[in-house]
């Protein structure tokens, strides 16, 4: 029994032996007969030229819309500013360091503590000018001493001279029965006197007029003075900046693109210290490249996404584009900001979120369109290969187009191939479509009023034809 068993055991691990190099010999077949196929397949397509890649002609509903990430940012805000008192010519304090802070984020009510400034500045500055003031009023005061004793001087001139005045009139009736020339030279005498009586009475007057004038400017530069310690201390009472009304405390930049913060320096020029946002409107402010930009307009929706809360839709609309574009950083290329008001409100959303923004620029519901690598051009023609029995270079007139797709206005049908890929041998291509050409050209000369746009068209159309490629 033991041997009929352990001869049963061996003839079994013979026929699995059998089976295994059974097997092998199966794949072995196989890798070879793909290999050979394969060299077969690159040998014929190296014979033939080139691999076709090809597509069909769809028609059907398409949405073209534009992506964009944008910043969220409040509507309407109220703006926390330095004191007006700072702008003031009189203040003379051009820039201040903010000391301390509440936390960014913070909702405050109105009139609660946002800031302090530093008071130590402004302290310095109003010691000085408290010793400018003393120094003007002792000025004053000297004046008015020096005007008395002078004005009390021409007095006494004054009344001389009326002395004098009488006793030459005296002297002239003594001389009545004198000699001609004795009452001659007693009569110039009174006149000499009375010359010298008015005389000293009109400068007794402008030396008045000189004296009060000089005291006015000495009173309006201490009026100056006493202006610019008044405004000091409304500086100094106004160094703690409260909230003008409810809100959440967002933090402004500085005249250098940081964000303001303990020790930051603020100007006149640049007194914004923190907006006070309305969180019930709230925009994503966004930019799109120029190449898109024509197709935005106001008034499009918009469906955004919330990158902190990724289960979070909204809708939303443009409201803003701008007019002129800016540099992107390190590139050539331009950006223009385009706002978008947030139907609705919700209170997770925050300021500087980012969003997800997608604009819909136009919506149809039954178009011939096709993937935008299936689009070729040289110069102002654009043009598709279509796959019938021989390949054809047909021109086509474009319309909207999104990431993805191209829609087609004239040229195609649907169900008809095209081709992804530009053929080897262009020669050899008939080129079909002229009439879409001449109309676009025609359109174009309508609309620019430029007749040198007929002679650059009939310049490619030759150029084409040239190439052996027939209309």
């Amino acid at each position: 029994m033991l041997n009929t068993s352990c001869l049963n055991c061996i003839l079994s691990e013979k026929d699995v032996n059998s089976i295994i190099m059974n097997k092998k010999r199966v794949v072995v077949i196989l890798c070879a007969l793909i290999a050979l196929l394969t060299i077969v397949y690159f040998s014929w397509n190296k014979n033939s030229g080139e691999v076709e890649i090809t597509c069909k002609v769809r028609k059907g509903p398409v949405e073209v819309k534009i992506h964009t990430s944008g910043q969220l940012e409040s509507e309407n805000s109220e703006n926390i500013i330095l004191p007006a008192v700072l702008s003031s010519q009189n203040v003379r304090i051009y820039e201040i360091k903010i000391t301390d802070l509440i936390e960014e984020g913070t909702v405050v009510d109105s009139g609660q503590y946002i800031a302090t400034l530093d008071h130590k500045v402004i302290e310095e500055v109003l010691t000085a000018a408290r010793l400018e003031l003393e120094a003007a009023l002792a000025i004053i005061e000297d004046a008015k001493l020096d005007s008395n004793l002078n004005l009390s001087n021409y007095r006494d001139l004054i009344v001389n001279s009326k002395s004098d005045v009488e006793e030459r009139k005296i002297v002239l009736a003594e001389s009545v029965y004198e000699s001609p020339s004795v009452i001659k030279k007693a009569e110039m005498d009174v006149n000499k006197a009375e010359r010298k009586l008015t005389q000293d009475v009109k400068g007794l007057e402008m030396r008045k007029r000189q004296l009060g004038s000089q005291m006015e400017r000495r009173n309006i530069d201490y009026r100056q003075k006493q202006q610019r310690v008044d405004d000091l201390l409304k500086l100094y009472d106004a160094l703690i900046i409260k909230a003008p009304k409810p809100g959440m405390v967002i933090y402004a930049k500085d005249r250098f693109g940081i964000k303001i913060q303990i020790g930051s320096v603020l100007t006149p020029w640049s007194p914004i210290i923190a907006t006070l946002p309305d969180m019930t409107k709230m925009i994503s402010e966004t930019y799109v490249n120029e190449i898109d930009i024509s197709k935005i307009k106001v008034g499009q929706k918009v469906t955004l996404s919330i990158d902190a809360f990724p289960d979070k839709e909204l809708k939303g609309e443009v409201i803003s584009v701008a007019n002129i574009g800016q540099p992107m950083p390190k590139s050539d290329s331009k950006v223009f900001e385009v706002n978008i008001r947030v139907h609705g409100s919700d209170r997770d959303l925050k300021p500087a979120m980012t969003t997800g923004n997608v604009i819909q620029t136009g919506s149809y519901s039954d178009k011939i369109y096709i993937p935008s690598e299936a689009v070729f051009e040289t110069d102002s023609t654009k043009f598709v290969y279509v796959k019938k029995k021989d390949v054809v270079r047909q021109i086509v007139d474009l319309g909207d187009e999104n990431e993805d797709y191209v829609i087609v206005n004239k040229g195609i049908v649907e169900g008809q191939l095209l081709l992804l890929n530009e053929p080897e041998k262009l020669d050899d291509i008939q080129t079909v479509g002229w009439e879409i050409y001449d109309e676009q050209i025609r359109k174009l000369k309508e609309n620019l009023n430029q007749p040198s746009i007929s002679q650059k068209a009939d310049t490619v159309k030759n150029n084409l034809k040239s190439k052996k490629t027939e209309g």
